[in-house]
């Protein structure tokens, strides 16, 4: 299995397709953190590289889970099925989308710094 062949996301925020902009920046939005390897040699070809994210809205399991364990969790999904397609409304969509406005950005950025700022070193 060669890393050199891979495409992975840029680290950064995204929005998941179920995104509604009407529910402000932070529905359904995420921030990438890295790549997962899994460490096993005989795991699925399809489980071997995973995304490592966080949830940016305080709904999410898995922030409800950080506040609860008092340690940052983190979302961890196959990399293909991240960057793959899903059908919306009867068209093919990015699952996940980059945030590319510089303000949306921003904002993401400190609903991100005020969500988990008790939990960094």
């Amino acid at each position: 299995m060669s890393v050199l062949h891979i495409v992975v996301p840029k680290l950064g925020f995204y929005h998941h397709y179920k995104h509604d902009p009407r529910k402000g920046v932070s529905d359904y939005a995420y921030e990438v953190l890295g790549v997962g390897f899994h460490t096993e040699s005989d795991c699925r070809p399809e489980d071997a590289y995973t995304v490592i994210y966080r949830p940016l809205y305080e709904g999410a399991f898995v922030f409800r889970s950080t506040k609860q364990l008092m340690v940052v969790c983190v979302d961890v999904r196959p990399l293909d099925m991240w960057m793959g397609k899903v059908e919306k409304n009867g068209a093919l969509v990015l699952r996940f989308t980059p945030v590319t406005d510089h303000i949306q950005i921003m904002n993401l950025k400190i609903i991100r710094d005020k969500m988990y700022e008790q939990f960094t070193a």
